[in-house]
């Protein structure tokens, strides 16, 4: 997090008063973003952090703390401690772009906070869904890689 925002794999957002869902295609992964509510007390750590939203005008900002140090930022392997912190910005742009920006804070890996920002693109394609996203155990004491019978 926030590399599952910037994954090539399609989401979808359901929301209701108290919460917005995020519901990943890749890995089957779910965010909960509470809103209005403090942050838990911690300390907590969590893969995908501890999600709190709220609306200024018409922007979800979004507050994200108590992460585990075990994810990174990227395939190239850039990480984080748990002291990682996120402030996520959600803007319509237009009935079919949102404009996602994230700040990310973390005192004990940057030096400063620094700031990411793309577009999402709302699928228009008529019947579009999400579909399951296979995740294969493997055996890896042989060569080549070979899925792990009876799963």
């Amino acid at each position: 997090m926030p590399r599952v925002m910037y994954m090539p794999y399609p989401f979808q957002i359901v929301q209701t008063p108290k919460v917005l869902v995020m519901l990943f295609e890749y890995a089957n992964a779910t965010r909960n973003v509470f809103m209005d509510t403090p942050h838990l007390e911690g300390p907590l750590e969590w893969w995908m952090g501890d999600s709190r939203g709220r609306w200024e005008e018409d922007t979800l900002v979004v507050s994200v703390t108590h992460f585990n140090d075990q994810t990174w930022f990227d395939r190239a392997g850039n990480f984080h401690s748990e002291a990682l912190q996120v402030l996520e910005r959600f803007a319509m742009t237009s009935p079919d772009h949102i404009r996602y920006t994230a700040t990310i804070t973390d005192p004990k890996v940057f030096n400063r906070p620094w700031t990411m920002s793309m577009v999402l693109y709302r699928h228009v394609e008529p019947n579009a869904q999400l579909l399951d996203y296979p995740c294969y155990a493997f055996d890896l004491g042989d060569t080549p890689l070979k899925p792990v019978e009876g799963r």
